[in-house]
């Protein structure tokens, strides 16, 4: 069986790809928005020049390096953050729900960027099956978590 600690740090590595994979988009450019998933209007502004893809994506890189740091937190890679526990769990419910509701959003979605997605659907299906996998890391990651504090409690207080 693979370990708790495993399970986090395999989460906290993807997590941290992403967030590099998010800074080199903004590196990258237009081009990379495109490939990338970000939709043509985001490449288009950051043609134009505008800081709002940027900002954008920073902010994602962002979410995804503290995500990435709870999770090294929780596997003891790193020292532990405020509320590991509920953090685990709410970052996995984030990642599981958009996995499963990706790819269903598609069809009721009405905006540019549905529209975009259903003509090129791959993106949202790789992404989505990423997001299944990566919340299911961190939340069996934090259930683990929640049992190994559970028994080392009701272990200490036997004599």
């Amino acid at each position: 069986m693979i370990s708790q600690r495993s399970t986090l740090i395999a989460a906290g590595v993807i997590t941290l790809a992403g967030a590099l994979l998010h800074i080199f988009i903004i590196i990258g450019g237009p081009d990379w928005y495109r490939f990338w998933g970000a939709g043509e209007e985001m490449a288009r502004m950051a043609e134009s020049g505008s800081t709002y893809p940027a900002i954008v994506t920073l902010f994602i890189a962002s979410v995804l390096l503290i995500w990435s740091a709870y999770a090294f937190g929780a596997a003891n890679v790193i020292r532990r953050l405020p509320l590991t526990r509920v953090a685990l769990y709410t970052i996995g419910a984030i990642l599981l729900a958009r996995g499963l509701l990706g790819v269903p959003l598609l069809f009721v979605g009405e905006s540019a960027y549905f529209a975009e997605l259903q003509v090129r659907p791959a993106f949202l299906f790789w992404s989505s099956l990423l997001c299944i996998g990566l919340g299911s890391l961190y939340t069996l990651g934090a259930i683990r978590l929640n049992n190994g504090a559970t028994e080392s409690t009701s272990s200490s207080s036997t004599p």
